[in-house]
C-alpha cells in the first residue's frame, strides 16, 4: 500500500492515553480486592510487527479520479440499453458488458438485467455510476468475471442501486454470489449514494482485496454484508450493513499475510447476526467511528488491535475476541486458567473503546496488551463469562481502563502490568445506573456507572499507584478499601469451543 495516500497499511504508532476519570457502575457493599503495577514495555512493537506483513492494498486515494470527457456513456433501459461507443461494449438484450480497460459513465434503470465486466487486457476499468439502478431476477446485478482492476466511481450528487435475485444457484467454484461480485480488486468511492440489497447471500463480494475510499453505502444482505477474500479496507466514506451473516468479513485463509480487515477512517455501522466484523487473519481499527448495534461477537480475528478512532461494541456474545481458531498447548501458564495459548493478540493502544457484551467483553485466546486509549467494558451478568479474559494474560502499560461484569470468571492485569490497577469484588450486587467512585485523599480517581448488574470491577489508569490504598464508593456512599497490586486473577481464559470453525 501507498504511505503517500489515506490508505495506510502500516499499523499508528500509540496513542497516548486520556481522562482520569471514567464512568462505572457498582451494588452495595463490597470486599475488597487490590490491583497491581509492572514493567511491561507497551504494545505498539509486538502490534506492528504482526501487521506489517499483510499484503498490501491495490487502491490508491486517486483511483476515483476520472475525466468524464473521455468517458464511454452507457444509458441502461430495459429492451433499449444504448452506448455512445461500441468500443469495450457489447449490449445483448438486457446484458451490458464491457470488455475493456477505460472509463464507462452509466445512468439509467435495467429492471431485470445486469452489467457484466469481462476485461481480459491489463488496466483499470472505471465504472461510473450516476443514478443507476440495477436489478436482476435471476443473478448478480453487477459482476466483475474477469478484469486487472475495477474501480466503482459513485458520481457527485447521484443516488445508485443494486439488487440481485432470490434463490439462484452459487455453488459452482467462484459462482457470482453477490448484488455486486468480483473475481479482481474492486475499490470503491465517491461522493454518491450506493444501496445494494444481496437477497441470495452477500451484498458486496470480492475473490481478491476490496477496499472503500469514500461515498455513502448501505448494504442489505441475506448472509454476510460485504466481502473482501484477501481483504477488506475501510479508509473512508459512511458504510451500514444489515446482515443476517457477518456484517464486514475476510476469510483468506491460505497464510497470515491476507484474510484481513483495517479500518483507517470513515464511519461503519453494522447490525449483524453472527459476527460483526470476522477476519480470518488480523483485525485492526485505526481511525473513524465504528459502531456494531447488534451482533454475536463484535470484532473477532486471529489479531486484534485498536490504535485510534471511536469504536462501540454491542453483543450476545463475545464483545472483542482474538482467536486463531484452534489452540495448542504452548506450556505457558498466564491468565489461561490450564486453558492452552494460541498465540494471537488483543492490542489496543488508542483510541475509545467501548464494549457492552453478555459473553466475555474483551477476549483473547492469547494475550491481551492495553498501552492507550480510554476503554469501557460492561461485560456479562452470567458468572460462565467474565469482562476480561485471556489465556496468556493481560498486562497495561498505558491507557485507561474500566471493565464491569460478573464475578465468577473475572480476571485482572497481571502484577507484571506498568499501568497501576485496583480490583473490587462486590459482595452484593451492583445495579444498573448505581455509579462507583475510586477516591484517593479525597480525590476522585475514576467513576463507573454500570448498565446492567455487576459483581465485579477492575479500574487501571496512571494515577493509580500500586500497593497504596482507595475507596470504593457506590452512588457516593463508602463500601470498601480497596490496595492496588493485590488481588490478582487470572480467569478461566477464552479458550472454548465455538461454532463450527471452532472458534471461541
Amino acid at each position: 500500500m501507498q504511505t503517500d495516500h489515506t490508505i495506510i497499511h502500516k499499523v499508528s504508532a500509540a496513542i497516548v492515553a486520556i481522562v482520569a476519570g471514567v464512568a462505572l457502575t457498582a451494588c452495595t457493599a463490597a470486599t475488597t480486592t487490590t490491583t497491581g503495577t509492572a514493567t511491561s514495555t507497551g504494545t505498539s512493537t509486538s502490534a506492528a510487527a504482526l501487521f506489517a506483513d499483510n499484503v498490501d492494498s491495490h487502491a490508491d486515494s486517486n483511483d476515483v479520479d476520472y475525466d468524464a470527457s473521455d468517458a464511454i456513456t452507457i444509458t441502461l433501459a430495459d429492451g433499449a440499453s444504448a452506448t455512445t461507443s461500441s468500443d469495450g461494449v457489447s449490449i445483448e438484450g438486457d446484458t451490458v458488458t464491457i470488455t475493456a480497460p477505460g472509463t464507462y459513465l452509466l445512468s439509467g434503470t435495467l429492471s431485470d438485467g445486469q452489467v457484466v465486466v469481462n476485461s481480459p487486457d491489463d488496466g483499470t476499468v472505471k465504472l461510473v455510476l450516476d443514478d443507476a439502478s440495477i436489478t436482476s431476477g435471476a443473478g448478480s446485478a453487477l459482476t466483475v468475471s474477469e478484469a486487472d482492476e475495477v474501480v466503482v466511481i459513485l458520481a457527485d450528487g447521484s443516488s445508485n442501486s443494486l439488487v440481485d435475485g432470490t434463490g439462484y444457484d452459487t455453488s459452482a467454484d467462484d459462482a457470482p454470489n453477490a448484488a455486486l461480485f468480483s473475481m479482481a480488486d474492486l475499490t470503491i468511492g465517491g461522493s454518491g449514494e450506493l444501496s445494494v440489497t444481496g437477497n441470495t447471500n452477500d451484498g458486496i463480494a470480492s475473490k481478491d482485496g476490496l477496499v472503500i475510499l469514500s461515498g455513502t453505502i448501505t448494504v442489505t444482505a441475506a448472509d454476510d454484508g460485504i466481502r473482501g477474500k484477501d481483504y477488506l479496507i475501510v479508509a473512508g466514506g459512511t458504510v451500514s450493513v444489515t446482515a443476517t451473516g457477518d456484517g464486514l468479513k475476510s476469510d483468506n485463509e491460505e497464510d497470515d499475510t491476507v484474510g484481513y480487515i483495517q479500518i483507517t477512517g470513515g464511519t461503519v455501522e453494522v447490525s449483524a447476526g453472527d459476527d460483526g466484523m470476522h477476519a480470518e487473519g488480523d483485525l485492526s481499527v485505526e481511525g473513524g467511528t465504528v459502531t456494531i448495534t447488534t451482533s454475536n461477537e463484535g470484532l473477532e480475528g486471529a489479531n486484534l488491535l485498536v490504535s485510534g478512532g471511536e469504536i462501540a461494541v454491542t453483543s450476545s456474545d463475545d464483545g472483542l475476541n482474538a482467536t486463531q481458531g484452534s489452540t495448542t498447548d504452548s506450556g505457558q501458564g498466564g491468565g489461561g486458567g490450564g486453558m492452552s495459548v494460541d498465540g494471537s493478540l488483543l492490542s489496543i493502544s488508542g483510541g475509545s473503546l467501548t464494549v457492552d457484551a453478555e459473553g466475555d467483553g474483551l477476549d483473547s485466546n492469547g494475550t491481551i496488551e492495553i498501552s492507550g486509549g480510554t476503554t469501557v467494558v460492561h461485560g456479562p451478568t452470567n458468572n460462565g463469562n467474565g469482562a476480561l479474559d485471556s489465556n496468556g494474560g493481560i498486562t497495561v502499560s498505558g491507557g485507561t481502563l474500566l471493565a464491569g461484569g460478573s464475578a465468577g470468571m473475572a480476571e485482572t492485569p497481571g502484577t507484571d502490568s506498568a499501568t497501576g490497577w485496583v480490583a473490587v469484588t462486590f459482595s452484593s450486587q451492583v445495579s444498573a445506573g448505581q455509579t462507583v467512585t475510586i477516591v484517593k485523599d479525597g480525590q476522585t480517581i475514576a467513576t463507573y456507572t454500570a448498565t446492567k448488574t455487576i459483581g465485579s470491577l477492575v479500574v487501571a489508569d496512571s494515577s493509580i499507584t500500586t500497593g497504596e490504598s482507595y475507596e470504593v464508593q457506590v452512588d457516593g456512599g463508602a463500601v470498601s478499601t480497596v490496595t492496588a497490586g493485590e488481588g490478582a486473577s487470572n480467569g478461566m481464559g477464552g479458550g472454548r469451543a465455538g461454532g463450527p470453525d471452532g472458534r471461541g
